[in-house]
């Protein structure tokens, strides 16, 4: 099979033919009808996040090459001896965040938090879907998406799961008018379409592209402001009647951080979600996170129970799609590029030329 892999930390990838993996026992092998171009494929392609001017966390290849991508979407092509209740001939998205299955998270439904040196997560530890087949471990990975469009599905996979599980780690209320997102990208705008649908709120969103800005106003954001905007924090508290209780950063960087916990943004018992990986630095005065009694929690990816929760919103056609653009995988390289540099509006996936 063809697959497009990381042979060497920041070089472009290669096309290979490598062989295609025959399922046994619990296996299921899937063709890759779809599969997101995620912000986390850069940093694995790059082989690092920036943890400031002076630190980098390195992300090492586990195999000599890699197939990255782990939003995927395929039609179920091979199956086990021992698996039942899967169709040949049906599409699933596959959870792709695997544990080693042995640990006290893989037990306690939090296989996403096993250790990194056990993890067997697809597109990540193991080839994923720049690859034309993927070797899932266990159907209680696969999904239904019902109706969604090829090049939607996939998404829920990884960016979904972690708009949704940080949505619910914002301690949001219903209706509520005073949540801030950061990031009018592919991860906002995705966000946007979830917690209207599970929370019937129309948050505010910030960034620093007004194009993308629009895009959020036309995905059903109440406002957009553009970070640059001298009165941006008048305007927060203006908005949210004296600062938002909720503040989600889909970015991740220093400036970002401090735009967030700024003493304007946040009420007095707010929660702020950092979920992006762009990565840096910044200081954090201590005695302001007591006096404003404020929650700052990061977010990894999602637990299975979350993705059943979210993909039965998406089957019951309660989450409004997004427009996702299809690339051929033949453009993968320059899709990371692309998406590298601020090039892509949106989400983006890539299509195999199956023979």
């Amino acid at each position: 099979m063809k697959a497009y892999q990381v042979v060497e930390n920041g070089k472009p990838l290669e096309k290979r033919e490598i062989e295609k993996p025959k399922p046994t026992g619990k296996e299921i092998l899937i063709k890759t009808v779809a599969c997101g171009v995620c912000h986390s494929d850069v940093h694995i392609h790059e082989g690092f996040f920036s943890l400031g001017e002076k630190a980098k966390l390195p992300v090492p290849l586990m195999t000599d090459a890699l197939a990255m991508g782990h939003e995927i979407y395929g039609e179920v092509v091979e199956l086990g001896e021992d698996v039942s209740g899967i169709e040949i001939g049906k599409k699933y998205v596959a959870y792709p965040w695997i544990g080693c299955g042995n640990c006290d998270e893989c037990a306690n439904d939090r296989e996403h938090y096993c250790s990194p040196l056990t993890t067997k997560n697809l597109g990540i530890n193991v080839d994923g879907g720049y690859a034309e087949y993927v070797l899932v471990p266990d159907s209680k990975y696969l999904f239904d998406a019902g109706d969604t469009p090829d090049e939607v599905a996939g998404s829920y996979a990884c960016r979904g799961l972690t708009a949704y599980s940080a949505l619910k780690k914002a301690d949001l209320v219903k209706g509520q008018n005073s949540v801030v997102i950061i990031s009018a990208g592919g991860l906002g705008l995705l966000s946007l379409k979830i917690i209207q649908a599970a929370y019937s709120i129309n948050p505010i969103v910030v960034d620093i592209d007004d194009e993308k800005l629009q895009l959020a106003k036309q995905a059903g954001a109440s406002e957009v402001i553009n970070s640059r905007d001298e009165k941006l924090f008048e305007k927060i508290a203006e908005l949210t009647n004296g600062g938002a209780t909720s503040v989600i950063d889909f970015v991740g960087a220093a400036e970002t951080f401090e735009l967030a916990s700024g003493m304007f943004g946040m009420k007095r018992g707010g929660t702020y979600v950092i979920v992006g990986l762009i990565g840096g630095e910044t200081n954090l005065q201590l005695p302001m996170t007591t006096l404003t009694a404020r929650t700052i929690r990061g977010v990894y990816v999602g637990s299975l129970q979350e993705m059943s929760e979210l993909m039965e919103f998406v089957r019951e056609n309660k989450i409004e799609h997004v427009e996702v653009e299809k690339r051929n995988a033949s453009e993968a390289n320059k899709t990371l590029n692309d998406l590298k540099n601020g090039k892509i509006n949106g989400l983006v996936c890539l299509t195999h030329d199956h023979e």
